[in-house]
């Protein structure tokens, strides 16, 4: 018997499946839930090798988890320029960098006491 997926397992993952339909980079998941006054339950990190490729990340999550789970965004932010876009789905909130970006604000080590999980593409 299958185990049922709650809903923010099945959000993260058609979030790492759009992620990786347009070929983002070093996708993280970082598992905020055992820490105190966090903003959300995950991130969920990425980076593309330019604006272009920013902004269809950007778009390949939101249609993936459309189709997936029928949520929208409750914000985006950051489409003017695409060097860093936020996708805030409540629970899970992801974060698009271009990679120059990525590598300057080190979001990761930001939240080092949480657990981080490097992510894979299953759909190879």
């Amino acid at each position: 018997m299958k185990k049922r997926e709650s809903g923010t397992e099945l959000l993260l993952e058609n979030v790492v499946k759009g992620i990786y339909e347009k070929q983002g980079h070093d996708v993280l998941k970082i598992d905020l839930r055992k820490l105190e006054n966090r903003i959300a339950d995950f991130f969920v990190i990425c980076h593309g090798s330019s604006v272009t490729q920013v902004d269809s990340l950007c778009d390949s999550v939101e249609d993936a988890v459309r189709a997936g789970t029928g949520e929208k965004p409750s914000h985006v932010e950051g489409l003017e320029n695409c060097f860093w876009v936020l996708v805030d789905y409540g629970d899970v909130v992801v974060h698009i960098f271009l990679e120059e970006y990525r590598q300057f604000y080190s979001l990761e080590s930001l939240w080092a006491d949480a657990s981080i999980e490097a992510m894979e593409d299953k759909v190879k």
